[in-house]
């Protein structure tokens, strides 16, 4: 088994008992938005990538655990929803979705397909970026900005300035809050 295909069985959705009730009218939505972050995650492409990147930052995939990712948003932190978290000495990665109020208000500012495109694209960049604190625990300004060069580079390129993809790196990586 590669390291890629070892890290990809780490991966799993996971519900939070003590939130089960607070979110449960809308459970369907972040059931599918689980499922969705599930393929984006495991996708082939991006696991190879991920397996590329654990070699050349010198990350042991061994030090992984597991990775969950949550059905439910985390409680916000700094009045800011987080992507993820790492415990470094459980070796367990949590990837969060965005709430739903912001769901509905991105996909009728953007459309559907970019709502899908950002949803995807912020599971991989929080994955990457967590998976760079093994390595880099206590630097938050080199994990943030190596997320964004292994970002760019499992992207195949910069963006173009007019595009979608330019429109999800800024949401990404430069923009607070819009």
């Amino acid at each position: 088994m590669t390291q890629n295909q070892m890290l990809s069985n780490k991966i799993k959705i996971v519900t939070e008992c003590d939130r089960l009730g607070f979110l449960e009218s809308n459970a369907s939505f972040y059931s599918k938005y689980s499922s969705f972050t599930l393929k984006a995650l495991g996708k082939k492409s991006f696991q190879n990538f991920l397996g590329r990147m654990l070699t050349i930052e010198h990350i042991d995939e061994t030090t992984v655990n597991t990775i969950d990712i949550n059905v439910y948003p985390a409680p916000r932190k700094n009045g800011n929803n987080i992507a993820g978290k790492c415990n470094i000495s459980k070796g367990k990665i949590r990837i969060y979705p965005k709430p739903i109020k912001f769901c509905i208000f991105f996909k009728n500012k953007f459309g559907k397909n970019t709502l899908f495109a950002y949803a995807g694209n912020r599971a991989r960049a929080a994955l990457i970026h967590e998976l760079l604190h093994l390595k880099y625990a206590n630097d938050e300004t080199k994990v943030r900005e190596l997320t964004k060069t292994y970002f760019s580079a499992y992207s195949g390129r910069r963006p173009q300035q007019n595009s979608n993809a330019m429109l999800i790196y800024k949401l990404l990586f430069l923009a607070g809050k819009f």
